[in-house]
């Protein structure tokens, strides 16, 4: 069975991330989403609030598992005989960081491999953060984010 990891820190999840994840679940027998812990940010939801809104975002693909990870990504993978991280990359700056990404990676774990997917168009610019600032000028964000979570998205923004 060929597994792999796609990894985040989901806060929230956005349609990028969906259509990443429905990709990436043409590719493998199994997709494990993980939240993740990013000790350079400072999320807006729970652990707990984002694998929710992952489960309730992925519960129609069916060779998915949603977990939360509080350690490194690469660990998981050797914990769990994973050889592959999936990664989306929208820009170049998104290169930078995942090229730097990928040597860490590779010396920690000489077997892992990474494969970029580049977000389809029309989500090539949808981050958190232009979520956040759309919700608070009042800005509808149902195309950016998954249709199941849009209320829970704007009442935790908007408090």
């Amino acid at each position: 069975m060929k597994k792999c990891v796609y990894p985040g820190s989901f806060d929230p999840i956005s349609n990028g991330h969906v259509d990443i994840i429905k990709r990436a679940a043409k590719l493998f027998d199994e997709v494990h989403v993980v939240v993740a812990t990013n000790i350079n940010k400072k999320t807006t939801f729970t652990a707990k609030e984002r694998m929710e809104m992952v489960a309730d975002s992925v519960k129609n693909i069916k060779n998915v598992v949603v977990t939360e990870y509080d350690g490194l990504v690469v660990q998981y993978c050797k914990e769990n005989n994973i050889d592959v991280i999936v990664r989306g990359m929208r820009n170049f700056s998104d290169y930078e960081s995942e090229f730097a990404l990928f040597q860490y990676n590779r010396d920690i774990y000489p077997g892992i491999e990474t494969i970029i997917l580049m977000p389809t168009t029309r989500l090539q610019m949808v981050s958190s953060s232009s979520i956040k600032e759309l919700i608070t000028f009042g800005v509808d964000i149902s195309k950016y984010v998954p249709s199941v979570i849009v209320d829970r998205v704007v009442a935790k923004y908007s408090k």
